[in-house]
């Protein structure tokens, strides 16, 4: 029998990707291990392989459409084997039916529609579902561009070109008088914006800033969440990093400050768990999420087991993680299983800030830049190097006396120069 390819379920959040790429075409062998196409996520891309033998039978979606997950993609099978019928496309609407609006644009039917001439001799329009989507979500109406794909698809980069020009808006058309009269609006219930005639036109959000914006809607929203910080003195730390430097070990403040949180979530166990509200579920291990800024968001790449890590393997890690983010190859497997988060902002000359939990986490820390400050040294006034570090913890597992201890306990670790020098001597 015919074997079918699912669109894969990267992460627990993810409901729908996005075919990028076919590898393989309709009538090509297929191997075990075999990447038959690419999908894009709202955080990167991967690569969906065969788990069967044969050859493709059948792919029932095309470059640049969005599916669900766990949605029949494509059949893999023996030459000529049955393959089970693709549930129909969606029809055009009809234009006999459809009202006609009365300012420019419209959004047109998500499902592509077959290119050639229709009953009543008209083009009917080709697009993908993305561009549709953006089209609807820009204000432009797609029967005014020109697709530059293939057959004349219009394409999501049609689109977005399209949207950045002006856009001439429609007389309104009187109300036909056999028309029923429009339902009275609901009631407003928050601040309508209106334009600015300065302002830029609009532009739709990215995937990936949708889907940040949604997770982190929800636990603002849903968890209580307090703040705490300290003040951290890190001449000293300073000290052995220059020291470290001139002897060819190049490590960065944040892989220390990975280094002495994981230790202090194995020190705290009740930091590193996470709760529904109902239950609590303690973690054995530490698993230490980095905050990445990208081009199109951010990204939280994970370094496993964290707290068993030496200096160097965090340098290493972190630097390789870094950068897979850059260059958009981090894989799914990268980003979950997070179980505590590290938001640094130091590089950026932030004074101090407060980043907003991670779902499926209790805690996240917070770091800002380090700042030559005048304090009370001994008896008099001395010039030290201070960062402020800012923990936000979920208030159902974590309260304000464990968040300050939590955080005292990290400060004595960073401030410990000799600590981490006895660490880097005997590994």
């Amino acid at each position: 029998m015919a074997h079918p390819i699912l669109m894969p379920k990267p992460g627990q959040m993810t409901e729908e990707c996005v075919i990028v790429a076919w590898l393989k075409n309709e009538g090509d062998v297929v191997k075990k291990g075999d990447v038959i196409f690419e999908i894009e996520t709202d955080k990167s891309n991967m690569d969906v392989e065969a788990f069967e033998e044969g050859v493709l039978l059948k792919r029932l979606f095309e470059v640049g459409q969005t599916v669900p997950v766990n949605a029949v993609c494509a059949y893999v099978g023996k030459p000529g084997e049955a393959i089970p019928d693709a549930p129909a496309a969606a029809a055009a609407p009809s234009p006999a039916v459809a009202p006609t609006p009365a300012v420019a644009p419209v959004a047109v039917a998500l499902e592509e529609v077959a290119a050639g001439p229709s009953a009543a001799g008209e083009v009917r329009l080709r697009i993908s579902p993305r561009a549709s989507r953006l089209a609807a979500d820009s204000g432009v109406d797609p029967r005014t561009i020109t697709g530059t794909g293939p057959e004349g698809r219009i394409t999501e980069r049609d689109v977005k070109a399209a949207s950045s020009k002006p856009v001439a808006v429609a007389a309104p058309i009187a109300a036909s008088p056999a028309l029923a009269p429009a339902p009275p609006r609901p009631a407003v219930t928050q601040p309508i914006y209106v334009s600015d005639p300065d302002d830029d036109a609009p532009r739709p959000m990215t995937r990936m800033r949708r889907v940040i914006g949604e997770r982190l809607t929800f636990s603002a929203t849903t968890v209580p969440q307090f703040t705490v910080t300290v003040a951290v003195d890190m001449t000293r730390l300073l000290a052995l990093r220059t020291e470290l430097k001139s002897a060819g070990i190049a490590l960065t403040i944040t892989d220390f400050i990975v280094s002495a949180a994981a230790q202090t979530l194995a020190e705290f166990p009740d930091v590193n768990a996470r709760t529904d509200g109902v239950s609590i579920w303690p973690r054995r291990r530490v698993h230490v999420g980095l905050a990445v800024s990208i081009p199109d968001g951010l990204v939280v790449p994970v370094i496993r087991d964290a707290d068993r890590r030496s200096l160097a393997e965090l340098h290493t890690l972190a630097a390789g993680l870094a950068e897979a983010a850059r260059n958009g190859t981090l894989t799914p497997d990268d980003m979950t299983g997070g179980t505590f988060t590290i938001s640094n902002l130091g590089m950026f000359g932030v004074d101090e800030f407060s980043a907003i939990i991670n779902p499926g986490e209790s805690a996240i820390l917070a770091v800002s830049s380090i700042v030559p400050t005048p304090i009370v040294v001994g008896e008099g006034i001395g010039i030290r190097h201070i960062i402020k570090l800012t923990v936000t913890a979920d208030h159902r597992l974590v309260d304000g006396e464990l968040a300050a201890r939590f955080l005292n306990a990290l400060r004595r670790r960073l401030q410990d120069a000799d600590a981490f020098r006895g660490e880097l001597l005997n590994s």
